[in-house]
């Protein structure tokens, strides 16, 4: 199984995981061994925030995405593309949560996604503030718009 985790210190689990640009990538033997196989470092436009592109990605070789914390529209997109995201909130070791996939005890089962909508609902989303769009100064944060409903859903560590 290819494990990636989101760690933009490539030390430790980190969070904003449609912003992050730096992976570390595990491969996880059958008999629970784990090797890191891959540092991606990638260029801006490659955040999954800035990438809307139809072609490949190189996240679409994880079998799995570990993150710290993420949106539901984040889930659904990796969910698109065959990874299953899972949120360890309170473990940022690598080591640990990798430990806990092959004992079991981290749930790495995908989830279930419904189809996108493709209607429009007529939504002002010009509600007087920036986004902070990814990438331009690197110090936009955004925030999501809507609860999530009828969007994949995350693992929880």
């Amino acid at each position: 199984m290819r494990i990636g985790f989101t760690s933009q210190n490539f030390r430790t689990i980190t969070g904003h995981a449609g912003r992050t640009r730096r992976f570390l990538v595990y491969d996880l033997a059958a008999d629970g061994s784990a090797t890191e196989v891959e540092r991606l470092d990638l260029p801006m436009e490659m955040c999954m925030h800035a990438f809307h592109g139809q072609g490949p990605h190189p996240l679409d070789t994880l079998d799995v995405l570990v993150t710290k914390e993420c949106g539901p529209d984040f889930v659904t997109r990796m969910a698109r593309r065959g990874v299953t995201v899972v949120v360890s909130a309170e473990d940022t070791d690598p080591a640990s949560v990798l430990r806990g996939i092959a004992e079991g005890r981290v749930d790495v089962r995908a989830p279930a996604v419904v189809a996108p909508h493709t209607h429009d609902h007529d939504y002002d989303l010009d509600h007087g503030h920036d986004h902070g769009h990814c990438c331009s100064d690197g110090h936009g944060h955004g925030h999501g718009h809507g609860a999530g409903r009828g969007r994949g859903r995350a693992r929880a560590v």
